[in-house]
């Protein structure tokens, strides 16, 4: 019986997450002649089609969908197992704060991966709405790190991504032509829903609070609804949402912001490296505002997500 290599099997889960050879290629670090190589490798190994390569991205096929289950199974078995033996003496407690629109989507890969590989470290994980009280926390000491959304040319922070807010609506509702214009938005506090306010205010335009939500979940399911527009970063936006490019007025650049406390244990430095170098939030000339900040960070050995 063929024996199925935990690389290729990693290929292969990282492809069907994206379902874009291009981005498991960026994720994986290598080439995608490579990775549709692995996975065409994989196929042969299980005798079976695993996934339709077409024009825009790859599907999965009934054999692909029955094999992603149990791959997820056994690549969270082999990090735990190589976790346990190599970091075994990496341990502590690791108090990291964020918003859900990274938590949600963007971290999740990597907090699995720590989690999996660091057993002995106690990662608890706070989500909140506000970057700036996040950041204040980690400089109270009361959070270790906090990955936040900060406004482009603001002061702290090692700044890992530019990006930019966006006005979003429903792709089957023209929301955005209603006066006053409707809003879907996080509580008050939250730097989407004041960056949208002033930016109204600024040009006049009639707008009301249509729908509050303490989740990116629940403002997205409003906008889906026809409910009002929302207010999200670029990067972030999803099948079925439209951006809305005129007739609103401009928003804030943003830059994806990560804060490191003084004096942290070495559990914490493996995770804010595993961060900055990662994929999902890595770019070219990364730029340190804040020096303390910066200087520790620069200091953070070098880890990447387990092969």
């Amino acid at each position: 019986m063929p024996e199925l290599p935990i690389g290729l099997l990693r290929t292969f889960v990282i492809t069907a997450q994206t379902l874009n050879l291009t981005a498991a290629a960026s994720q994986l670090h290598r080439a995608p002649s490579t990775i549709s190589m692995q996975l065409s490798r994989l196929e042969s190994l299980v005798d079976t089609q695993l996934l339709v390569r077409g024009q825009y991205g790859v599907r999965l096929t009934p054999a692909g969908e029955q094999l992603i289950s149990h791959a997820h199974q056994l690549l969270n078995l082999h990090d735990r197992i190589l976790g346990s033996f190599h970091n075994v003496d990496i341990a502590g407690k690791v108090r990291l704060g964020t918003h859900d629109q990274y938590a949600t989507r963007t971290l999740t890969p990597i907090l699995e991966a720590f989690v999996l590989s660091y057993p002995q470290a106690q990662l608890e994980v706070t989500c909140d709405h506000r970057p700036q009280h996040l950041a204040s926390l980690v400089n109270e000491g009361k959070l270790d790190l906090a990955l936040v959304e900060m406004p482009a040319q603001s002061e702290g922070g090692l700044r890992l991504q530019p990006d930019e807010l966006v006005w979003i609506r429903s792709e089957r509702h023209d929301v955005h032509k209603r006066d006053p214009l409707p809003l879907a938005v996080f509580v008050e506090g939250c730097f989407h829903r004041d960056s949208a306010s002033l930016a109204l205010q600024q040009t006049d335009k009639a707008y009301r609070i249509a729908f509050i939500s303490q989740s990116r979940a629940g403002v997205l399911a409003a906008v889906r609804a026809g409910i009002g527009i929302g207010v999200i970063p670029r990067s972030t936006l999803e099948p079925g949402m439209v951006i809305v490019e005129s007739g609103l007025p401009p928003l804030p650049k943003t830059d994806t912001t990560l804060f490191v406390a003084e004096d942290t244990n070495e559990a914490t430095q493996r995770l804010a490296q595993t961060i900055r170098e990662s994929p999902q939030f890595s770019s070219p000339g990364q730029i340190p505002l804040g020096e303390t900040n910066a200087a520790k960070t620069a200091k953070l050995d070098t880890l990447s997500l387990p092969e």
